[in-house]
């Protein structure tokens, strides 16, 4: 994990004792694994199955071994047929193979074989809410967030906002369902928790987004599916077609519906160019990456013109920056990607989309495709013709989000900004949870 720090970062822990090698981290790990029998071969495992099934999605762009991991599950489950972790990450490479009837029964059996250890359950709890989900069940999705929301502490206001989420996607208009999402979405605010005097960032992402539906006329836009792509979801939707299939139409009719409306909405640009962005998703899944880039195109060209949803912008360039790594454009791909990481800044979950960024050029300087930043000269946004649009942050909290690390140097912020020092740039590291 300390790996996929920035640079300077890395530097600052090296100086104290800490080693960011990824590579050579990975491979104690595996002889640690193979160290068998003995105590330091299972907790080896479970480090390699965390980081390859959960880090790398969460934070990562999905390069995890689920070939390795599965060789190493397979030698644990042999010696701990029943044990709650092992077969939890069962539950979770099934999910990442998309095969949500083997993972959906998997976590269940993790949670049958123990009562003891109820915050486990919420884990399995978790990762039952997205398997049904993806297979756009909504219903036990909502019934997983709403489990999660009367008995985990992480973050309520995530769990609610959830819950209203997926209650938004049924095609349902009844007064009472209509009543139950006002309530639901009323109480996300309050449930907003602090750690260190800062805002979690996935919470505001959920009061800001409960806000803007009463803001305007108890209504979004595909929430569910923004909840999935945000938690990174479609890297694991986009290897079942299946499971791509029914979501694409629901893009599909949502864009349509937009477009009937088109003069009466003043946030069109937000909704559209998260339809686009969404579409841009299930077709890079479906190997349609010309009809992709457009969207992603699309999705970008919309950023003079969103109101709240400024994440967009960022998200969409670093989406089309890595579809033009699959296509082997390395040498478009980083002008996009340094152009997120630099050109925007305040969005939702900017933290998180760093981490991306970093691991994504970390990737590209493997290649030995990095040269030097030509950032100032980006294909689909050209940021040196870019002024910054004008927000409107009436649904934003006053209080700050809580963030990994800043911009990297190459970023300047603006002149007021705290984080310059004595003419200084500096660069800070919250540990958090996400």
């Amino acid at each position: 994990m300390i790996s996929r720090l920035p640079s300077k970062v890395l530097r600052l822990l090296e100086f104290v004792g800490f080693s960011g090698n990824k590579e050579y981290g990975l491979s104690e790990l595996e002889k640690g694994a193979l160290i068998y029998p003995s105590l330091r071969s299972p907790l080896c495992s479970m480090v390699l199955l965390s980081y390859h099934t959960i880090a790398t999605y969460v934070l990562g762009t999905a390069d995890g071994d689920i070939e390795l991991s599965e060789r190493i599950l397979e030698t644990c489950l042999k010696d701990y047929p029943k044990g709650v972790i092992f077969l939890f990450f069962s539950g979770r490479i099934a999910e990442i193979k998309g095969d949500m009837a083997e993972a959906v029964q998997k976590f269940e059996e993790s949670i049958e074989s123990q009562q003891e250890w109820k915050q486990f359950h919420h884990l399995c709890y978790w990762e039952l809410m997205w398997c049904h989900s993806y297979s756009c069940d909504w219903l036990l999705a909502i019934k997983f967030a709403e489990k999660l929301k009367h008995e985990s502490r992480w973050s309520k206001a995530t769990y609610a906002y959830q819950q209203a989420a997926f209650l938004l996607m049924l095609d349902n208009s009844s007064p009472e369902h209509l009543q139950r999402i006002n309530t639901i979405l009323l109480e996300v605010p309050q449930l907003k928790q602090r750690v260190a005097g800062k805002s979690i960032p996935v919470e505001k992402f959920a009061v800001r987004k409960a806000r803007k539906y009463a803001m305007q006329g108890n209504r979004l836009v595909l929430p569910a599916l923004e909840l999935i792509y945000i938690w990174n979801g479609f890297t694991i939707i986009n290897r079942n077609p299946h499971l791509l299939e029914p979501i694409i139409k629901i893009v599909e009719l949502a864009i349509i519906d937009l477009e009937t409306w088109k003069d009466k909405n003043e946030n069109y640009a937000d909704d559209y160019g998260l339809c686009m962005l969404l579409k841009g998703m299930c077709l890079k899944g479906l190997k349609c990456l010309t009809q992709a880039e457009h969207c992603f195109m699309e999705a970008a060209s919309c950023e003079k013109r969103i109101r709240y949803d400024h994440y967009i912008v960022p998200y969409s360039l670093v989406e089309l920056g890595l579809l033009f790594m699959r296509q082997d454009r390395c040498e478009e791909a980083k002008p996009l990607l340094e152009s997120a990481r630099c050109d925007y800044k305040h969005y939702s979950l900017e933290s998180r989309l760093h981490f991306r960024i970093h691991s994504v050029l970390t990737e590209l300087q493997k290649r030995g495709s990095a040269g030097p930043d030509i950032s100032t000269n980006v294909t689909a946004v050209d940021s040196s013709s870019r002024t910054s649009p004008q927000r409107d942050n009436s649904i934003d909290d006053n209080d700050e989000e809580m963030m990994f690390f800043e911009p990297s140097a190459q970023c300047v912020p603006d002149a007021d900004s705290d984080v310059i020092v004595d003419g200084v740039i500096q660069q800070k590291v919250v540990v958090a949870a996400l």
